[in-house]
């Protein structure tokens, strides 16, 4: 009788770690309309960068980012990237807004990254579209946040 019931024990312990050790993990769930929210924040605050001439507030790129500016060779390295943006902020016109829009956004399923399809206008100070044109933006999470790794824009003719 020890014998069946020691059997018994031992199949049902055997039973239950195999269960346990078949379970599949459970997979992040990822919230991609959080995610499509915290990237437009992060173009809002890349857009206000131009619209208040402040390139000390950016923030958009990581270390080692490569950008392809519309017309220019890639840019590489988050301090030349800057630089580049420092020098057309010269030219950007007083008064002048940025707005981009994030359209679409793909994202890995863990979560740390980010594929970003968007739209961007450039106002004159009275509202008026001075350049448009799409982007498409790679965001990596590094340190708890997203930041851009590479980005590329077009610009579109504006209707006269």
């Amino acid at each position: 009788m020890k014998n069946k019931i020691l059997r018994g024990g031992l199949l049902m312990v055997i039973l239950a770690l195999s269960f346990a050790c078949n379970q599949k993990k459970a997979e992040p769930v990822i919230d991609k309309e959080q995610v499509k929210a915290e990237i437009q924040a992060i173009e809002n605050k890349f857009a206000a960068v131009f619209t208040h001439r402040n390139i000390d507030s950016l923030t958009y790129y990581a270390d080692d980012a490569t950008s392809y500016f519309v017309g220019q060779e890639p840019v590489v390295g988050r301090d030349a990237i800057h630089k580049f943006i420092e020098e057309e902020l010269r030219d950007f016109p007083e008064g002048s807004k940025m707005i981009n829009e994030t359209i679409e956004i793909y994202v890995t399923d863990d979560g740390n990254n980010v594929a970003e399809i968007g739209a961007y206008k450039r106002l004159d100070s009275t509202g008026t579209v001075i350049q448009n044109g799409h982007y498409f933006s790679f965001f990596a999470k590094r340190d708890g946040r997203y930041v851009c790794t590479r980005d590329m824009a077009t610009a579109h003719p504006v209707a006269e």
